[in-house]
C-alpha cells in the first residue's frame, strides 16, 4: 500500500488544526433563490479572521454562480455551476464588509443551505460585531454647463411713424377715396408700441398739450430714456398724458390683421381686424402684435368734408448684448452605505 505524499499529510494536519480551533458561527440559513434573481447579504470581518464557507443546494441541482466580494469591489471567492462548497476558508487581510451573492439564471428557484463561521486571530476580536449596518450618505457632484447672459440692456423709445393725411369726404368732387391705409414697420426687439389718432386742429392741439404735460410732469429719472415723451410713456407704462377733445370731425380707423385684410378692407368686404374706434382723437397702449408690418385703414364718413388727421406712432424697444459663460451645476444625490460598529 502506497503512502501518502508529504503535500497531502501536510494539508490533513493543518486542516485538522484548523477545524480545531475556536469557530464562531456567523449565520446559518436556508434560503430561496428565486428564478432569474439573485440574494445578497453582508457580514463584517476582523483583521486576522478566517472565514469558514459552506453551500449545498438542497435539491443537488446547479447554483450559476456565488461570488464573496471585499467591499467596495475585491472578489475573493467566486465558483460557477455550483452544487456544493465544502469548508471554503478565507483569510481576512484587514477588517472590512464583505459582500456574499448569489444569483440564479434559471427559471426555477434554487433552496440553499449556507453556512458562515468564522476563526478569530486572538481573544482581543473574539467578540467582533460582523453585523453590517446601513446609513444614507449623499454624494455631491459637479457638471459643466454653458450658461447665457446679459452683458448690456438698452432700453430707448423710438418714433417710427408720424404723418397727416388728408382724408377726402364721401362725395369728394375729385373722386378721391374717403379712406386711406396707412402701414409701418415695428423695429426689432420691440416690446410694446404706442398710437395716437387726433383729427381736425383739436387733434392736433391736444397731441402738441400732452408733450407740455409730459414735460412738466414726468419723474426726471424716468425722462432720461433716449426718445422718452408722453407716446414712450404710454407705450412703457400704458400711462396717458393725453386727454380726449371735442371738435367737429370724426375718423374711423382700423388695425388690421394682414394683407389680406386690407384687400378686403379696401374692396368693400369683411375683413379681420384686432382693434377699432370711431374718434375725434385716441392714444392708446399695444402689447401685440409685437413684430413685421402694422397695417391702419381710416375711414372719413363726413359726406362734404374732408378731414386732415395727426398720426403718431412710438415703439418701446429693448436691445439687449448676449455673452456665455460655463458654470458648475450642482447635483446631490443619497446613497447607503454599508459601515461595521465595532
Amino acid at each position: 500500500m502506497k503512502k501518502p505524499s508529504i503535500l497531502l499529510q501536510l494539508i490533513w494536519i493543518l486542516s485538522n488544526n484548523l477545524l480545531g480551533q475556536t469557530q464562531i458561527d456567523v449565520a446559518e440559513n436556508t434560503l430561496k433563490v428565486n428564478g432569474r434573481s439573485e440574494e445578497v447579504f453582508y457580514y463584517g470581518f476582523a483583521e486576522g479572521d478566517q472565514i469558514i464557507f459552506n453551500f449545498n443546494e438542497v435539491n443537488g441541482k446547479e447554483l450559476k454562480e456565488l461570488e464573496i466580494i471585499e467591499l467596495p469591489y475585491s472578489s475573493k471567492f467566486m465558483d460557477y455551476k455550483t452544487k456544493k462548497i465544502d469548508n471554503k476558508i478565507l483569510n481576512i487581510v484587514k477588517t472590512g464588509i464583505y459582500k456574499f451573492k448569489l444569483s440564479n439564471s434559471s427559471l426555477n428557484g434554487r433552496i440553499c443551505k449556507i453556512k458562515i463561521q468564522r476563526i478569530p486571530a486572538s481573544d482581543a476580536t473574539k467578540n467582533f460585531n460582523t453585523s453590517v449596518y446601513w446609513r444614507t450618505v449623499q454624494d455631491t457632484s459637479y457638471t459643466p454647463k454653458e450658461e447665457k447672459f446679459i452683458v448690456k440692456s438698452d432700453t430707448i423709445a423710438q418714433d417710427i411713424y408720424s404723418a397727416n393725411p388728408q382724408i377726402s369726404s364721401q362725395n369728394a368732387l375729385n373722386g378721391n377715396k374717403n379712406s386711406q391705409i396707412i402701414d409701418f414697420v415695428l423695429p426689432p426687439n420691440t416690446i410694446s408700441w404706442s398710437f395716437y389718432i387726433g383729427t381736425g386742429r383739436e387733434g392736433k392741439a391736444e397731441y402738441e398739450n400732452a408733450r407740455n404735460n409730459f414735460t412738466k410732469n414726468a419723474a426726471a429719472s424716468i425722462s432720461k430714456m433716449p426718445g422718452y415723451g408722453p407716446m414712450a410713456a404710454l407705450a412703457l407704462t400704458g400711462v396717458s398724458f393725453f386727454n380726449k377733445v371735442q371738435g367737429e370731425d370724426n375718423v374711423k380707423y382700423w388695425f388690421l390683421s394682414n394683407a389680406n385684410s386690407v384687400a378686403l378692407f379696401n374692396s368693400g368686404q369683411t375683413f379681420m381686424q384686432y382693434k377699432r374706434g370711431d374718434v375725434i382723437n385716441e392714444a392708446s397702449q399695444m402689447k401685440s402684435p409685437l413684430f413685421g408690418k402694422i397695417y391702419l385703414a381710416l375711414l372719413n364718413d363726413n359726406t362734404m368734408d374732408p378731414i386732415v388727421v395727426t398720426i403718431k406712432v412710438t415703439a418701446i424697444v429693448v436691445n439687449q448684448q448676449w455673452s456665455s459663460r460655463i458654470i458648475q451645476v450642482m447635483s446631490v444625490s443619497n446613497r447607503l452605505e454599508p459601515y461595521l460598529k465595532n
